[in-house]
C-alpha cells in the first residue's frame, strides 16, 4: 500500500501555521477564533475533494461522509481528531522538516536552548532516518492534535482514489477543545451516526489505548477580611497566605512529579486573587473512580482543617467531573480494540496498549455509549516547544486506518 506522504506532509504543515490554541476561560465553543479558521479550512478541502455531506456545526465540528464500497452491512465507523492545542504556548508553529534524521542533536533556532538529542527525547532512536518535524523552538509544534488531522485526510483522500477497497460506511470528525475537556460534550452523536469511533490522538506506532485516566476538575475560593496593613493586626486575614497554607498541606506524594505508571495525583494549576480574596484551580486524575473519590475526600479534609484554623474565613471547594476512563465502557465489548489490532499487525506494526496518563475525545464518547479507542499518530513531546513528529509514522498510520476499514468491512463468522 502505498499512502501519499507528500499530500500528508503538505496539510500538516498548513494546519500547523494556524495558531488553535483553546482557552479553558472562555464561554464560546470554539474558545478561540483560530480554531474556526482550521474548521473551515478543513471543510473547505474535504469539499474539493469530493467527499459527501461535508458539515460545518454551529458548534465547531466539521463532519463528513465516506460512502460504503460494499453492499453487506457494515458497523458505521468514525474517524475522530481535534483541532485545538493546549493552552500553555502559542500555536502558530514555524515548521521544520529534518529530513532523513540521522542522530544529530537538533537544536531550534528560535530558542538555542531547545535541543533534542538521543539522550534527552530517546524516541528518537526509533526515527533514525525518518523525516522529523519539529517547531522552531517558541511555540508547540501542534502536532498534537493536528498530526490525527492530516492523517484522517490522507487516509479518506487515498479511500476516495481506490473505491476498489473495500469499506463500509466512515464518518471523519474534527472537533474543537479537547485540550480543555470541553470539545466532545457538544457533539450531537445521532448527527455523527456511528456505531463505532477512533480517535487519532496517540504516540508510538502500534499503539491502540483503551484506558484513560479518569478526571475531575476542583476550585477552591477562599474569602479572607480586608484591612489597612497599617492597622492590620488581628484584623486581617489574608486570603492569599491561606491559600499557600492550603498547597502546602497537598500531599508531595500525590502530585505529578512525584508518580507514574498507574498512580493517580492532585495537581494545583493556578493561584489567584488578592489578600482579601483567592482562587485555587486543580485537576484530580486516578484510572479508578474509588482513588479520584479519595482525592476529593483528602481536599475536603484540608479545608476542613484550615477552617477550623481560621474560622473567620470563607472557603468554597467545588468540584466537576471532566472525563471517566474509557476502560469502564470498553471492557464490555473489546471488538474495536482486537479489530484495531488487526489492522496495526497487517501494517506491519506490533499492537502496544497501555494505560494513558491523560485523557481523550474517547472518554468522553465511550462514556456517552460510542466505543472509541485511540490509534497513534507518531507525536512525541506534546504540550511543549520540543514537540516533534515523524512523517513516516504519520504515514503508517494512515496505512493502520486503510486496514481498519477493511477490518471492519470483513464478513465475521
Amino acid at each position: 500500500m502505498i499512502i501519499d506522504s507528500a499530500d500528508l506532509l503538505a496539510r500538516f504543515l498548513a494546519y500547523v501555521r494556524i495558531d488553535t490554541r483553546s482557552d479553558p476561560g472562555s464561554t464560546t465553543t470554539p474558545s478561540t477564533s483560530g480554531q474556526w479558521d482550521l474548521l473551515r479550512l478543513l471543510a473547505a478541502e474535504l469539499t474539493a475533494l469530493g467527499i459527501a455531506e461535508v458539515t460545518l456545526t454551529p458548534a465547531g465540528f466539521v463532519l463528513a461522509t465516506l460512502r460504503a464500497t460494499v453492499a453487506h452491512p457494515v458497523p458505521v465507523m468514525a474517524w475522530c481528531a481535534h483541532v485545538d492545542t493546549a493552552p500553555n504556548l502559542p500555536s502558530a508553529a514555524k515548521p521544520l522538516v529534518h529530513r532523513a534524521y540521522a542522530g544529530q542533536p537538533i537544536t531550534l533556532p528560535d530558542d538555542p536552548t531547545q535541543i533534542l538529542t538521543l539522550e534527552n527525547s530517546p524516541h528518537l532512536r526509533s526515527a533514525l532516518g525518518h523525516d522529523v518535524i519539529t517547531a522552531s523552538g517558541t511555540t508547540l509544534l501542534g502536532a498534537d492534535d493536528k498530526a490525527g488531522v492530516a492523517t484522517v485526510m490522507t487516509a479518506a483522500r487515498h479511500l476516495l482514489q481506490h473505491p476498489e477497497i473495500p469499506h463500509g460506511k466512515l464518518r471523519l470528525c474534527f472537533n474543537p477543545d479537547e485540550e480543555i475537556a470541553a470539545g466532545m460534550a457538544h457533539l450531537d452523536l445521532a448527527q455523527l451516526g456511528a456505531d463505532v469511533a477512533y480517535t487519532l490522538d496517540g504516540e508510538s506506532p502500534g499503539e491502540v489505548d483503551f484506558e484513560t485516566f479518569s478526571a475531575d476538575a476542583a476550585t477552591l475560593h477562599i474569602h479572607g477580611v480586608a484591612s489597612h496593613p497599617g492597622w492590620a493586626k488581628d484584623v486581617m486575614v489574608n486570603a492569599l497566605r491561606l491559600a499557600a497554607r492550603w498547597i502546602a498541606a497537598l500531599p508531595a506524594e500525590l502530585s505529578p512529579e512525584r508518580t507514574a505508571d498507574r498512580a493517580g495525583f492532585i495537581h494545583p494549576l493556578e493561584l489567584t486573587g488578592s489578600a482579601e480574596k483567592a482562587t485555587v484551580r486543580l485537576i484530580l486524575r486516578d484510572f479508578e473512580l474509588a482513588g479520584l473519590a479519595a482525592h476529593r475526600a483528602l481536599l475536603e479534609k484540608i479545608t476542613a482543617e484550615l477552617r477550623a484554623a481560621e474560622p473567620r474565613a470563607r472557603f468554597a471547594l467545588t468540584f466537576a467531573e471532566q472525563y471517566r476512563n474509557m476502560r469502564y465502557g470498553l471492557e464490555k465489548d473489546l471488538r474495536p480494540v482486537e479489530f484495531a489490532r488487526e489492522a496495526l499487525r497487517r501494517a506491519g506494526l506490533t499492537p502496544r496498549s497501555h494505560a494513558i496518563r491523560g485523557g481523550t475525545d474517547g472518554s468522553n464518547l465511550t462514556t456517552r455509549g460510542l466505543p472509541t479507542p485511540n490509534l497513534f499518530v507518531g507525536m512525541h513531546e506534546v504540550h511543549s516547544p520540543r514537540e516533534w513528529v515523524s512523517l513516516q509514522d504519520m504515514t503508517k498510520a494512515a496505512e493502520t486506518l486503510i486496514h481498519l476499514a477493511q477490518v471492519w468491512a470483513e464478513p465475521k463468522g
